[in-house]
């Protein structure tokens, strides 16, 4: 099969509240069980925030290893990637902990930016030892780019040693505050990745298009022949003023899609070898 898709799916993010998305999986269980189902319908990665039994965002190692720990139990063959994200303000060394559990992929946010009403504060830094943290653990970085200037830091990075290949780039676009996610913009990056991308490396790309954009850049990305993340982190809707009914809706809407347009889907042990784990 040539270039089959992986698609991840960000189950719970750290925004999203039940008064908005009601079937939002909050607690160990909810998360495992909407993991099993998104797997079951073509997803080979699992994004993972975590939250505590009140919905409250947490970055609680202990919360963390629940959740996996759940997951594995009902899904084994997922690639569970843990962000390092967590919610806007929380501090570095609180998104860096649950490192310590050793998950095969974890987020590696490569700037600070104006994120809707907050600032997203990533400072250089601290962006080199989660890199270096993650690198001593062995834990693949997702690198998550919201506008260009992330983009070309990644190269740079990479050229300096601080990031090693392969490389897995996630394009976050129609955040407020970084790119929208106007087509033009995917194809722009893709251009750049093309163009700029050290000589002969292994480098990967997805795309994650929040709220309305989630469906028309993931038929983009097939296309062009990058990955495609969606899920109730980036948007709660299946279709305007219809709130999506699972996680698994949407993925398995995204299957669909690539069978039509006969781009096969990666299951977890075919994500695998593609991304090098």
């Amino acid at each position: 099969m040539e270039n089959p898709l992986i698609i991840t799916c960000a189950l719970t993010g750290a925004e999203i509240t039940r008064e908005r998305q009601p079937n939002l999986p909050v607690t160990p269980s909810e998360q495992a069980a909407a993991a099993e189902e998104a797997v079951q319908a073509g997803a080979s990665v699992i994004h993972l925030h975590v939250r505590e039994d009140d919905g409250r965002p947490s970055q609680r190692v202990e919360r963390f290893a629940e959740s996996i720990a759940e997951i594995r139990k009902r899904v084994p063959e997922a690639i569970i990637q843990i962000s390092t994200g967590g919610a806007v303000g929380e501090s570095i060394e609180n998104r860096a902990r649950p490192l310590g559990l050793k998950p095969e992929m974890a987020s590696l946010n490569l700037g600070t930016m104006n994120f809707g009403e907050d600032v997203f504060y990533n400072h250089p830094r601290d962006i080199v030892a989660l890199a270096a943290k993650m690198h001593e653990y062995k834990v693949m970085p997702e690198l998550e780019i919201y506008e260009a200037g992330m983009l070309e830091s990644a190269f740079r990075l990479a050229k300096q040693g601080v990031l090693r290949e392969p490389l897995h780039l996630q394009f976050v676009l129609g955040v407020p505050g970084g790119m929208s996610g106007d087509p033009r913009n995917l194809s722009h990056l893709v251009a750049m990745l093309q163009s700029a991308a050290p000589a002969g490396g292994a480098i990967h790309w997805g795309v994650a298009g929040v709220g309305r954009y989630q469906l028309p850049l993931a038929v983009q990305a097939i296309v062009l022949g990058g990955h495609v993340r969606v899920g109730f982190e980036d948007n709660i809707f299946y279709r305007k003023g219809e709130v999506a009914k699972s996680n698994a809706q949407l993925v398995a809407r995204i299957a669909r899609i690539a069978a039509e347009l006969d781009r096969p889907v990666a299951a977890p042990a075919v994500a695998r070898k593609l991304l090098g784990l």
